[in-house]
């Protein structure tokens, strides 16, 4: 049975998630070596990355407020597979690269992480009457 307690975690996961990635333009600025990819070089990059991460978290937000709606369903494993792809690929360009090690420490294991706990946290799915 998914529990009162649940919901409020994925509530708050969710806020903080789409806040961090509202945020990632200027969390990059204070934390490059996590952040900030190609030693602080292709600004469009950073910009079109941080805008698209900027959305995600919009939604985010914005599926916090009822993330029990089987409708967000779909919007959840998004996220969840989105962040895994990008923290699986940026998992081996930081090991082949000595100037990316610091991701290692950073948004790799961030969005990993995140990933799995908004799984955990997801409603479970009802079924068609």
């Amino acid at each position: 049975m998914y529990t009162v307690n649940k919901v409020k975690l994925l509530k708050l996961v969710l806020i903080l998630t789409g806040l961090t990635s509202l945020l990632m333009i200027p969390i990059g600025q204070v934390w490059p070596s996590g952040f900030i990819w190609h030693g602080g070089e292709g600004e469009y990059y950073f910009q079109m990355i941080g805008g698209i991460y900027a959305v995600l978290g919009a939604f985010m937000i914005y599926v916090a407020k009822d993330p029990e709606k089987q409708k967000h369903r779909t919007f959840l494993w998004f996220a969840i597979m989105v962040n895994i792809a990008h923290s699986v690929i940026m998992f081996f360009q930081a090991l082949g690269d000595n100037n990316e090690h610091g991701h290692l420490v950073g948004d790799v294991p961030i969005l990993f992480i995140v990933s799995i706990i908004i799984w955990y946290l997801m409603p479970e799915k009802k079924a068609h009457k």
